[in-house]
This record gives structure tokens, sequence and C-alpha cells, in this order.
């Protein structure tokens, strides 16, 4: 059944792109914070340790809601390590850096993020998709709380 939901084929297939990109980025920043959670040492291991658990938490659950505005857009959602490989801007850790450094990688991660999402909510304004600028408004505000968090850390 043809999709009429009032945005324009050409807008749905580029916003579609652009959120398929934060997907990728979301999900490699999961993986990374998982890695981080598990492998964290140091004086800062308690704090750090539950702070990683609650932000791989909620990357976890802002997966589901971008995989499925993409589908609501009616484009298939990326959902394989190859293609999250390829779209993503961020690159996996596959050493274990030290605490300073873990801290580090997630706040570039989420900046990384929230430009991702600042580039949706440019396109979803322009194509007139209002529910995919609300969720890349409310993935900004996460990004940028969570990068503003970790950095705090570091001064």
């Amino acid at each position: 059944m043809k999709i009429d939901i009032g945005i324009a084929a050409k807008d749905r297939k580029q916003i579609a792109g652009g959120l398929s990109l934060l997907l990728a980025d979301t999900y490699t920043l999961y993986l990374k914070t998982h890695n981080f959670h598990w492998n964290v040492t140091g004086p800062m291991f308690n704090a750090l340790h539950a702070m990683f658990m609650t932000q791989y938490n909620e990357l976890w659950l802002s997966l589901d809601e971008i995989a499925e505005r993409i589908r609501a857009l009616d484009h298939p959602a990326p959902g394989s390590g190859a293609q999250y490989a390829k779209l993503s801007s961020i690159k996996e850790e596959t050493g274990v850096p030290d605490w300073k450094a873990m801290v580090q990688q997630l706040v570039s991660g989420h900046e990384t993020c929230a430009r991702t999402a600042r580039n949706v909510f440019r396109h979803s304004e322009a194509g007139n998709d209002q529910p995919t600028a609300d969720l890349a408004t409310t993935r900004m505000q996460a990004h940028e709380k969570s990068a503003w968090m970790l950095r705090s850390l570091l001064q």
C-alpha cells in the first residue's frame, strides 16, 4: 500500500538516510559505552561504572525509537554490524583505554551523535516532518547532557 503521510518521497528518503546515520552512530556509541562499563578500572570505578550503565541503557532504548521512525517513513532500518560500521562516524574501540581516555572517547561520541541529530533536525524541518524533528531534538538534548556530564569529570 502506498504511503501518504504528507511528506514527499524524496524528503522521506533523505530524512530516513539521516536517521540511519544517527542509528549507526548511536549503536556504535552504545557498544562502546557498554564495553567501557565492563572494563573501567581506577579511582573513578564506582562512579563511572554506574554512569556508563545509565548511559548505555538510555542509548539502547533510543535505538528502537530511531529505527521505528525510519520504518514509519517507509524505509528499511539498517540492522547489521557491517551496516553500522559503514554508516557510523564513531570508531569502535578494540582496546581497553584508561578511565580518562574512556571518558574522552564518550564525550566525543556523544558530541558526534548530537551533530548527526542536528543534521537530521535540519532535514526534517525542511521536509515538514515534525515527528522526526521532535525525535532529533530529544536525541540532541540527551547527547549534549551526557557529553556535559562526562566532560565535567575531566575538569
